[in-house]
């Protein structure tokens, strides 16, 4: 009885799972399948699906559900929040959470597709270009596609209030500052083109320096391209502009911002790219152009911005009188536009001027007849 009573039990428990499996054949799948349905789940949920049974956990351990690293993560309280001020103890807790997530992310094989990081990599102490060098060298990446680093400013880390002895020494500090982030940038995109030579969107702060530029040039998928302010004193060389656009023969989207400092004031742009689309200059100051080679290109987006400062008559027509009229620009050398600042332009644009396109012009152009203004 007792043998029976236990075969009984034993075939019992088989039609239960039968059962279980009839209702819900997810194990059935191909494990490809499964792989894809677990994909939609947050990362906190996969590692709570993990502990359903070992053949979840070994699925959960694919590299292949780990396509995303992001660091940017602030937490539930400190989302959507700017300027922060955290104490010691908090940044504490966030940078432990990014070393523990790291050695997730790499336990786990991840095979990226997306990078999120804020970083300072000039942090001496901190050495946050280290981390990400590491993350690089021991994860799958090669498929990386879509890079978001902000690579001045640290996450929820505590302000430096500590006063300098002069305001010299402060000056001088933030060009170490500079520099150090320069370079440890630099090392890290070498490194990005050896490993993520796939990347096809990116969006980074950008020191317009020579050697950055010939290292951008290297990501010949890149198809959409946003690079923001570093440093409001730096300029931006207009061969160097110039050099990048031609360099990158699959780019259709491309957002600048750039802001031209004083001293280059009178400066203007040449642009040309067979394949770009869509470019975005609306939050750049005083980039002006007096040349576009953009045969592909379908909307267009600037915007003019008042400086704050004055000029005297004379000195102010002899910088705009460098310049051609954005208009005479856009007509010899954008032949598919379609769209500027979010209007669409009339068919015949080209060949006539119309009110509303006057109006547009007159907040984009920086030329005699569509800025008469002392005030720059």
């Amino acid at each position: 009885m007792p043998q029976r009573k236990r075969t009984v039990t034993l075939m019992s428990g088989k039609r239960k799972a039968k059962f279980e499996e009839d209702l819900f054949p997810f194990n059935s799948l191909p494990v490809d399948c499964q792989l894809h349905v677990l994909s939609f789940l947050s990362e906190v949920d996969k590692c709570s699906a993990a502990l359903v049974c070992s053949s979840w956990s070994c699925l959960v351990r694919s590299g292949k559900l780990w396509r995303v690293a992001d660091f940017s993560r602030r937490g539930a309280f400190h989302m959507g929040q700017e300027g922060l001020l955290v104490s010691n103890r908090e940044f504490e807790r966030w940078k432990a959470w990014v070393h523990n997530y790291t050695h997730h992310l790499i336990s786990r094989g991840a095979s990226l597709l997306t990078l999120r990081a804020s970083f300072d990599l000039g942090d001496q102490y901190n050495k946050w270009g280290d981390l990400l060098s590491h993350l690089l060298e021991s994860v799958h990446c090669r498929d990386l596609t879509h890079l978001d680093l902000n690579w001045t400013f640290t996450l929820l880390e505590p302000l430096d209030l500590r006063l300098h002895s002069s305001s010299s020494s402060s000056s001088h500090q933030d060009s170490i500052t500079k520099m150090d982030q320069v370079s440890n940038f630099q090392v890290l995109l070498s490194k990005l083109t050896s490993s993520c030579p796939r990347i096809s969107k990116m969006r980074v702060h950008f020191d317009w320096s020579e050697t950055s530029v010939s290292l951008l040039t290297q990501f010949q998928y890149l198809r959409v391209l946003e690079l923001k302010y570093f440093w409001v004193f730096k300029g931006v060389n207009p061969g160097t502009l110039q050099n990048l656009t031609k360099s990158l023969p699959n780019l259709k989207s491309l957002t600048l911002h750039v802001l031209v400092p004083l001293r280059n004031l009178g400066i203007s742009y040449t642009l040309e790219s067979l394949s770009l689309e869509f470019l975005d200059v609306s939050q750049s100051r005083g980039l002006v152009f007096s040349c576009l080679n953009l045969p592909a290109l379908r909307e267009l987006r600037a915007k003019k911005v008042v400086r704050g400062f004055t000029l005297d008559r004379r000195t102010r027509l002899r910088i705009q009188s460098r310049w051609p009229c954005l208009y005479q620009v856009l007509r010899e050398g954008t032949p598919k536009l379609q769209a500027l600042n979010n209007e669409r332009l009339l068919p015949n644009w080209k060949e006539q001027s119309y009110s509303e396109l006057t109006s547009i012009l007159q907040q984009s152009c920086y030329c005699l007849q569509h800025l008469d203004s002392w005030l720059w």
